[in-house]
């Protein structure tokens, strides 16, 4: 049984680690989209270029997430966390010195491998590592912390790039892993999943990677109209196919089918799905709109942004307990519908725009749908199934969150009739951000409507009731500890 306490010296050194090793994902996931009109311009990028440096991470981290929760149960979760550090920091040391977009779009699909290594390791070390008694608290420490770290991302990401330059955005990561590696290896211990067997599904997981690769390319090349765009999204349903195939035969499959047997399961997952495509399609558009036609630094612009992440931290908690009385129905559709009124409240946002007047009601009305959604939508995931299997049902739902931010990435600009150079006009970028709002809020609407007519309305008398009720990542839900080991966890901070 574990037996660190917190009040211990390794206790504090496992903090810590933790607490650094999701910082490098929790801060990469929050700049990055601050810096991308600088990173368009000094790079000569393209819109399709843009898209793809936030989605070739999040392709691979997707992918792949599942599979590294697995892999560190089974070989060692300080290992493989380790590995995910120095992994994530190399490539993001490539990303700083990438000359070109093509090279920076690679080895940002790089990070993304770390940072499915990386990912799982946080959580899962604090919940394998302390004594019973003190894990709670642990956890309430480390999510605090990833507060905070959400809290000062957006500002930090526009003083680095208004100042030192984008590529301190990545170059950041560097030393954070410096100094997390060594004091993982020296105070952090080693743990297994000692009833992990059977043998790891990589195919499925490079089905599942290659399907949202290749759907990707299709959507954001579509403009193009190429045979090569054509080929790529029938190879991408294909390999999508081919892993459904997979998994309904594989003995220990990452995506078990059976979990779909559950209405309530199923219904939570297609409300994240609307969800977390209209957040991602949000913030992606959101931080270049500011800068673009608003005419903001990127300081100013990521700064803007903390009203919601600030709303997330402090109220979160208080939302779960509120949804405990009430059932998931009630905040499962309420929630949906306040982000959309905000996405339609950002049409108010443009050349000329007023921070107080036009882009702070439209932020705070965001903060609280996100406050009132997303703490339930956890718990929710995790009352729909056996209390044993809650890890890997968290996994898929995250899994579920960042695949569906990464096709609303690429669809959105498409659909919004956003030319390839449209970011450098603030009139033409403008034009498109007005079509894709109204987008964003019907989808939310779906997801209301999802919520409303196959979300159990009642309270889950067993519902099995997250550990961490401070929720503050912007575009991903936190991912919650399976009975005792921690099996294939996750933070919702790490995507992008």
């Amino acid at each position: 049984m574990p037996d660190v306490r917190l009040g211990s010296s390794q206790g504090t050194w496992i903090l810590l680690t933790t607490v650094l090793g999701s910082s490098m994902a929790m801060l990469d996931s929050t700049v990055v989209n601050v810096a991308l009109p600088r990173i368009g311009r000094d790079l000569n990028a393209s819109l399709g270029a843009l898209q793809w440096t936030v989605n070739a991470y999040m392709v691979t981290l997707a992918g792949l997430i599942l599979l590294g929760g697995s892999l560190g149960d089974r070989y060692g979760r300080r290992k493989v966390f380790v590995i995910g550090v120095v992994w994530f920091a190399t490539a993001s040391l490539l990303c700083g010195i990438a000359p070109t977009s093509g090279l920076l779009i690679a080895a940002r699909a790089l990070q993304g491998v770390g940072g499915a290594l990386l990912t799982p390791g946080s959580l899962a070390l604090i919940q394998a590592s302390f004594h019973p008694d003190d894990r709670s608290r642990a956890v309430g420490l480390w999510s605090g912390f990833g507060g905070i770290g959400a809290a000062v991302g957006p500002f930090l990401g526009g003083w680095l790039v208004s100042g030192p330059g984008w590529r301190w955005v990545f170059l950041l990561n560097v030393p954070l892993a410096l100094l997390c590696v060594p004091v993982a290896l020296r105070h952090v211990p080693e743990s297994h999943d000692e009833g992990a067997h059977g043998r790891f599904d990589v195919l499925g997981a490079v089905l599942g990677a290659l399907a949202l690769a290749l759907l990707t390319y299709a959507l954001i090349e579509a403009r193009g109209g190429t045979a090569a765009v054509v080929a790529g999204a029938v190879a991408g349903l294909a390999a999508a196919v081919a892993f459904v195939y997979v998994e309904r035969h594989h003995p220990d499959p990452m995506l078990p089918p059976d979990l779909f047997a559950s209405r309530q399961f199923t219904a939570v997952n297609l409300v994240t799905l609307c969800v977390y495509a209209a957040f991602g399609g949000f913030f992606f558009l959101t931080a270049l709109q500011l800068q673009v036609a608003v005419g903001w630094s990127p300081l100013v612009a990521g700064t803007a942004l903390l009203p919601t992440t600030a709303l997330m931290l402090l109220f979160s908690s208080g939302s779960g307990a509120l949804s405990d009385r009430t059932g998931p129905r009630l905040p499962l559709t309420v929630g949906p519908l306040l982000c959309a009124v905000a996405m339609l409240l950002m049409l108010r946002v443009g050349p000329g725009a007023s921070y107080p007047v036009d882009v702070l009601p439209a932020l705070l009305v965001m903060g609280a749908g996100m406050v009132v959604l997303v703490a339930p939508l956890t718990a929710t995931v995790l009352a729909s199934v056996d209390t044993a299997r809650a890890g890997v049902a968290s996994g898929i739902n995250n899994a579920a969150a960042r695949a569906a931010g990464l096709v609303a990435v690429a669809a959105l600009p498409l659909l919004a009739g956003m030319g390839a150079d449209a970011y450098r006009s603030a009139t033409a970028f403008d034009a498109a951000f007005r079509r894709a709002m109204p987008i964003c809020a019907g989808v939310l609407v779906v997801g209301a409507g999802l919520a409303f007519f196959l979300v159990k309305g009642r309270p889950t008398p067993d519902c099995r009731h997250p550990q961490r009720h401070t929720h503050c990542a912007l575009t991903a839900p936190p991912l919650e500890p399976d009975g005792g080991t921690g099996h294939r966890l996750g933070t919702g901070a790490g995507g992008t």
